[in-house]
């Protein structure tokens, strides 16, 4: 008897083995997976198990559940407490009133306060801060000019020469007595996080890491479930929200960001509060004291505000709802800037049926990408988008990072949150939402401005493009819902 006899008998039983093994885990996998995804995720979900049922199998385990961890699902339990007493006290000292709105906007009111627990406010005033530099600056001058406390939640706060000038104005707030807290993406901040969170406890602002992802320890997150708001309060009277993080404008790409940011004045600012204050309690425990850090706002405009958080901790995808609503309400233009166009289904069939209601639909989206694959996938919805009578505009110059919608001339979304399903259901965002034309026509004709600096795709020209570009699309869109 030969050794080649005696082995491969137990070659071939292996080999059987792990066959029957993928097969049992693609039954399984078929079972499993719709009850835990929305459709378009489960169909990505369930062509990769069919192709790869064992490495899709570990990636599931990993990744395919955009919920927290049970240790953080049990401390979001005690969230709505938190959220419900911020919005009674935010309800206690502003004005809420839903009787101004445009009637066809009243719906989306009141998706927004069934989501995110916050209503429409009264009274708030806004600046559009569209320039980087004046941004950080304008932040600065407000954490100089804070007298009782400042928070600061952003998903990239960089240690370069943006963040040291942000850390310093923060240190000689705390050293006068102005109490400073922070939050940081530990993901999204990785690369810094630990001079920063250094550098600020030296300072002796209170920092924290959002979600750090550690091996072998109970209280590890996720890496792909981040928190991606920016937010900045300073006293409960003036606060900040909109797409910009705390680092230099140029990117590794050597090109520089065009963002948008807003600065409120008003008792909107008391949403944003709420939202930080939510935040932090979700990541140390402490329940920040409300009479403290929620007081009364006077009000110094005549805006009508509501704040929108949105997440996994939150069960309706609150942000992609809001588009969709927002979309099906518009008259006669919808305006959408985003770096990342990876839209839902029902956002998509939104856009469309939009154009064949008579609305005028504009995309605006960057030229360049800073993610191939990202950029592959997003494409592979240019065609049908085209054909359809949407208007798609590729913004030269700068990387489009501003994250914005403008509906008609009667509503301004503007936050952090961009079209496409990691927004939608994984990240952590935060969108302010303006009910007024003045505000709405001021974004239009920033949009405008984007426009102009543009080049629009041409359906006949797009679809000359080579062959092997439309196949790399269409297989990046077969995982889209997974990016």
């Amino acid at each position: 008897m030969s050794f080649s006899d005696l082995t491969l008998p137990g070659l071939s039983v292996l080999a059987w083995a792990y066959f029957y093994s993928e097969w049992a885990v693609r039954l399984v996998m078929i079972v499993v997976v719709p009850f835990r995804r929305n459709s378009d995720a489960a169909r990505s979900w369930l062509l990769l198990v069919m192709f790869l049922p064992w490495p899709a199998l570990l990636l599931y385990l990993l990744i395919g559940r955009a919920t927290y961890p049970r240790w953080r699902r049990k401390r979001f339990e005690r969230l709505p407490d938190i959220l419900s007493l911020s919005a009674e006290k935010v309800r206690e000292l502003t004005d809420v009133s839903r009787e101004r709105l445009p009637r066809r906007f009243t719906r989306a009111a009141v998706l927004i306060e069934k989501v995110g627990k916050l209503p429409v406010v009264d009274g708030a005033r806004v600046d559009f801060l569209g320039d980087y530099s004046r941004m950080i600056d304008r932040l600065v001058s407000d954490i100089d000019a804070a007298q009782h406390h400042v928070h600061l939640l952003f998903y990239i706060f960089a240690d370069d020469e943006v963040g040291q000038k942000v850390m310093q104005a923060l240190g000689r707030a705390q050293a006068r007595g102005v109490k400073c807290r922070v939050l940081i993406d530990a993901i999204g901040s990785r690369p810094w996080a630990r001079s920063v969170l250094t550098t600020l406890a030296d300072y002796g602002v209170e920092a924290h890491p959002i979600l750090p992802v550690t091996f072998f320890r109970r209280k590890s997150a996720r890496a792909d479930l981040r928190n991606h708001r920016k937010i900045a309060v300073m006293d409960g009277r003036v606060g900040y929200a909109g797409s910009q993080n705390i680092i230099a404008a140029r990117t590794v790409l050597d090109i520089s960001n065009q963002e948008l940011m807003l600065r409120l004045e008003g008792p909107v600012v008391l949403e944003l509060q709420a939202v930080f204050i939510a935040d932090w309690f979700l990541e140390t425990e402490e329940a920040l004291p409300l009479d403290s850090v929620m007081s009364p706002t006077p009000a110094c405009g005549t805006l009508a505000m509501q704040v929108l958080p949105s997440g996994p901790d939150y069960r309706v995808g609150g942000i992609e709802s809001l588009i969709v609503t927002a979309i099906h309400s518009a008259l006669q233009r919808v305006v959408i800037v985003t770096p990342y166009f990876i839209p839902s289904e029902a956002v998509h069939k939104a856009m469309q049926i939009a154009v064949l209601r008579g609305v005028a639909v504009h995309l605006v989206v960057p030229k360049i990408s800073d993610h191939r694959l990202v950029r592959f996938a997003q494409q592979s919805y240019y065609g049908g988008l085209l054909a359809a009578g949407v208007s798609i505009h590729l913004f030269r110059d700068k990387f489009l990072h501003a994250k914005n919608v403008s509906v008609d001339t009667d509503v301004a979304l503007i936050g952090s949150s961009n079209m496409d399903m990691r927004s939608f259901v994984l990240n952590s965002e935060v969108t302010v939402v303006i009910y007024d034309r003045e505000v709405t026509l001021q974004l239009r004709r920033m949009q405008d401005d984007y426009i102009a600096g543009s080049d629009r795709m041409e359906l006949d020209r797009w679809r000359r493009r080579p062959w092997i570009r439309k196949v790399a699309e269409n297989l990046a869109r077969l995982v889209s819902p997974l990016l």
